[in-house]
């Protein structure tokens, strides 16, 4: 019974093991064919893409490592035939770093991560052949690889905008991708120049290389090519991109031009090709000529940016009533679009159209008089252009015809250029002409028949003359190139001739040039031993600055303004020199110890960003020792310290605090100045309780508001050269015993361009101070000095610091505040934020009105909105020195009969016990 149950048992196992093993078998038959198939889990694909899982977070869910991409597919994630062909994952939120294995994605035609926080190195993709669009825009990147787009030849669509790469350049490896339509790289760090392979780029339309650091000139090889879009404004590096943009003219596809804030020269092009221009931005360059009929015609402009270069001729018209312009400010028109310029303006700007508009012109070519010292133009006292004076300017070019329409010229100076083309027939034609130089120049061809009259210099051009030298020579061929020879005395006499005449002319000028040295060495010994006997005459130079020396060319009278007016400086003006030991200026390390009590903790008046300053006695006199230490300031610090006593050389003023002396000794670095005894205004507007001080009054705070302005105004217009403070604030404004204002701190101050055109440059300054336009993308001119100084009156009104963390975020900021309710309620907002200890009449309440209308103008957003200095001087030293009359009587003379001699002397005699210097006279001196 039991063997028969144990068979039943084992009977019924078998066909259940059967099915088991049929089971298993199904299941590997079913695990082999999904292996071979295209959508299989293990294929290259999916290994690559769980990789990239791994390495990213914030990828969606639906990626999950290990399984197929494809089946179904992730999110972002599109495939084609089983394989990957696009990933989008841009504005995700996605972080990490991209893995080598992406490379693996051979079937991947788009992919797109933009707007995410990615980051380290971009891997090598040379195998994705396939891939068309690559958006990268907008992450944390950190390196592209010097042979990225090796193997990248299907590329039709590039962004790496806003990546924070090292400096890198284009490769030639990009010149494959020949169906590149958009290469787009802004602010991507990339360097170098323009490659010419941009131009062979047949389907390129958008070129947008924005904020990097490129330089050199435009390539010539996107003459005729499809780009239609062309964005290079804002280069970040020192010489930016620079050049002529003539190249534009032979880009017929151009609907946007945006080259603005780079150092671009010569002339703007013709632009009759570019039949579909809507945007052309130049500004903030060095562009100089007219502004062409080309452009302001054109029917299908919508916006003109021109200002801050230096185009010249007539206020441009543009045709359209509907293009947006920007084209008024820093340019060199001769008029304002309501009056005609002058007939000599437009034959000049003529004739420097001859020599490509040279900038050298442009910059001082100003207005609509040429005879208002214009460089090389020499006018008579009738307002006629007698003297033309281009020699030694390096300019290229052609000679213009236009020098005939100067009907009153006489002298014609041309040498020592690179001027090439023919000598024009009008010259011919100029009735007063007496001496034409064309000397050491280029010019080729026949020379034309100028009267006898005419003196000729045409040496140094070796082409000149050369037809007519080709027939047996004629007349009009140059005496054997000596200088002088005119067409009336070039003579047909035989070699022998020429050669005897060459050789008596050559000794006669040995001769002369002999003579002339000797007496010229007479004269230098003479004068020496008279200013040995009598000294120099002082010429009234400032101490320690070089002397202006001015040189004429001989005969050039009227109001001047030719290149024969030169400025030469000593070697002491030059930037690099700080030492000024010609004016002992240089203290001992050891004086300056005894002077502040080896710098005790006790004299400290101050700590600042590069040092501190004590107080010292020098041998009587009250010093403030500024001290910095190498080992702390680094190449900034020691920069600045140049900087400070470089600029204080060159500046004096009542409102300036003085240099007095310096130290440059091993570790240390010190400035000495005047000892101001009343603090900073800082102080006094801040700390004034903590100090136990009285506040300062609305009378004493205009005072200060003046000083301060007069100082900047004289840094900026009056000084023997134009500076920009840059650090101007409260701290910075020291105060004497009476009160009374002087800027201080020069480390920042930076030379400002002749034209006042903003420029870049590194930032430096206080928060809370700094112009928008400066802190947001480092232009700087003078107008960042102003909004400073509306910053200060904006203190000096309300006794709060410009920034106040205390507050609420919507008022903390005091400018923000202040422009904001001055523009709705200025006497409700005046009366609520004026500062409350100070006691107001109403001629203070007026005159703090003014101060307030004046800060809102001096802080206004754009610079060319602000006023000057100058300005601001003549706004408040109304309200600080206001004149009135006295009540005494009209004073009568009394005397009248008494004559001029017997007047001084009853004055001389009232004003003896006068502090004035007496002087003597005799009846013979009046």
């Amino acid at each position: 019974m039991a063997k028969r149950r144990k068979q039943c048992l084992v009977g019924a196992a078998v066909p259940r093991l059967l099915h088991l093993v049929m089971l298993l078998v199904a299941l590997d038959l079913v695990r082999r064919c999904r292996a071979a198939s295209p959508s299989s889990s293990s294929s290259p694909d999916a290994k690559a893409m769980s990789e990239l899982a791994r390495a990213l977070s914030g990828v969606p869910s639906s990626w999950k490592t290990g399984s197929d991409p494809c089946d179904p597919e992730w999110d972002g994630v599109t495939c084609s035939a089983g394989r990957v062909s696009s990933i989008n994952l841009a504005s995700r939120g996605v972080s990490g770093t991209l893995p080598d294995s992406l490379n693996a994605l051979t079937s991947l035609a788009s992919l797109q991560l933009q707007r995410n926080r990615l980051s380290g190195p971009l891997p090598l993709l040379p195998d994705l052949a396939s891939l068309q669009s690559l958006f990268l825009d907008g992450n944390a990147f950190d390196l592209l690889p010097n042979t990225f787009f090796a193997g990248l030849s299907a590329l039709q669509e590039i962004s790496l905008d806003d990546l924070p790469l090292a400096p890198w350049n284009l490769s030639q490896d990009l010149a494959a991708a020949v169906g590149l339509s958009k290469l787009s790289a802004s602010n991507a760090s990339l360097s170098g120049t323009l490659p010419d392979f941009l131009g062979s780029l047949p389907n390129l339309n958008v070129l947008r290389l924005s904020y990097n650091q490129l330089t050199g000139p435009l390539p010539s090889s996107l003459a005729g090519s499809s780009v239609q879009q062309l964005l290079l404004n804002n280069q970040q590096s020192r010489d930016k991109l620079s050049g002529r943009i003539d190249v534009l003219s032979a880009m017929p596809q151009l609907t946007m031009v945006w080259l603005q804030s780079n150092s671009f020269t010569g002339p703007i092009p013709d632009l009759s090709n570019l039949t579909a221009l809507e945007s052309f931005n130049v500004r903030d360059n060095a562009l100089t000529g007219v502004v062409p009929p080309s452009l302001t015609a054109c029917p299908t402009l919508r916006n003109a940016t021109l200002s801050n270069n230096l185009l010249q001729g007539p206020f441009p018209q543009f045709s359209s009533k509907s293009v947006t312009l920007d084209i008024d400010k820093g340019n060199q028109f001769c008029n304002s679009g309501d009056s005609p310029c002058d007939p000599r303006v437009t034959a000049l700007l003529a004739v420097a159209e001859g020599f490509g508009y040279p900038a050298v012109l442009a910059k001082s070519w100003k207005g609509n008089d040429p005879c208002a010292s214009w460089l090389g133009v020499t006018c008579n006292a009738q307002k006629d252009i007698i003297v033309l004076n281009f020699g030694s300017q390096h300019f290229g070019g052609v000679i213009s015809p236009a020098f005939a329409s100067f009907t009153a010229l006489r002298q014609l100076y041309l040498s020592n250029n690179g001027l090439t083309g023919l000598i024009p027939d009008s010259l011919t034609q100029l009735p007063q002409l007496q001496l034409l130089d064309v000397s050491n120049n280029s010019l080729s061809g026949k020379i034309p028949a100028f009267s006898s009259s005419v003196t000729l210099k045409l040496d140094g051009n070796t082409k000149l003359g050369s037809d007519s030298d080709s027939s047996g020579g004629s007349s009009s061929s140059p005496s054997s190139g000596m200088p002088g020879s005119t067409s009336g005395s070039s003579g047909n006499s035989g070699g022998s001739k020429s050669s005897s005449a060459a050789m008596i002319a050559g000794i006669i000028v040995a001769v002369v040039v002999l003579v002339g040295c000797s007496v010229a060495l007479f004269m230098h010994y003479h004068k020496k031993k008279q200013e040995k006997k009598f000294g120099r005459v002082p010429m009234g130079t400032p101490p320690n600055e070089p002397e202006i020396v001015s040189i004429g060319v001989g005969g050039m009278n009227g109001n001047g303004g030719g290149l024969g007016m030169l400025y030469s400086q000593s070697s002491a003006g030059s930037t690099g020199s700080y030492m000024v030991e010609a004016q002992g200026m240089h203290i001992s390390i050891q004086s300056l110890r005894r002077a502040t009590n080896n710098f005790s903790e006790d004299n400290v008046l101050g700590r600042g960003g590069f040092g501190i300053v004590y107080k010292g006695d020098h041998n009587g006199t009250l010093i403030a020792v500024k001290r910095n230490q190498c080992d702390l300031m680094g190449k900034k610090g020691q920069e600045e310290f140049k900087a400070e006593i470089d600029v204080l050389k060159k500046v004096k003023h009542r409102n300036l605090v003085t240099l007095l002396g310096y130290c440059d000794d091993a570790q240390e670095r010190l400035l000495v100045y005047e000892y101001m005894s009343g603090g900073t205004l800082g102080d006094h507007l801040f700390e004034w309780q903590s100090r136990h001080e009285p506040p300062l009054t609305w009378k004493q705070r205009l005072t200060i508001a003046l000083d301060v302005a007069r100082a900047i105004e004289y840094l900026h217009s009056l000084a023997q050269e134009s500076f920009i403070h840059r650090d101007l604030k409260p701290s910075n404004i020291l105060l004497d015993k009476d009160l009374r204002a002087k800027v201080s701190d020069f480390g920042l101050v930076k030379l400002a361009d002749d034209n006042q055109k903003s420029m870049m440059t590194r930032l430096a300054g206080t928060f809370g101070y700094l112009a928008p336009e400066y802190a947001t993308t480092g232009k700087v001119s003078t107008k960042v000095d102003v909004y400073a100084f509306g910053v200060i009156l904006m203190e000096l009104i309300t006794g709060r610091k410009v920034l106040d963390e205390s507050l609420p975020p919507e008022d903390s900021h005091l400018v923000a505040l202040f422009r904001r309710g001055f523009s709705h309620e200025k006497n409700k907002f005046l009366n609520a934020m004026v500062d409350q200890i100070l006691e107001l009449d109403e001629e203070a309440h007026q005159s703090l009105a003014e101060v307030a209308d004046l800060a809102w103008h001096c802080t206004a957003r754009e610079p060319y909105q602000r006023p000057d200095m100058s300005h601001a001087v003549n706004r408040v030293a109304p309200l600080v020195e206001q004149w009135r009359p006295t009540n005494c009587a009209i004073e009568d003379d009394g005397e009248p009969s008494l004559s001029l001699t017997e007047r001084l002397k009853r004055w001389r005699y009232d004003n003896t016990n006068s502090t004035t210097e007496s002087f003597d006279y005799t009846s013979s001196d009046v």
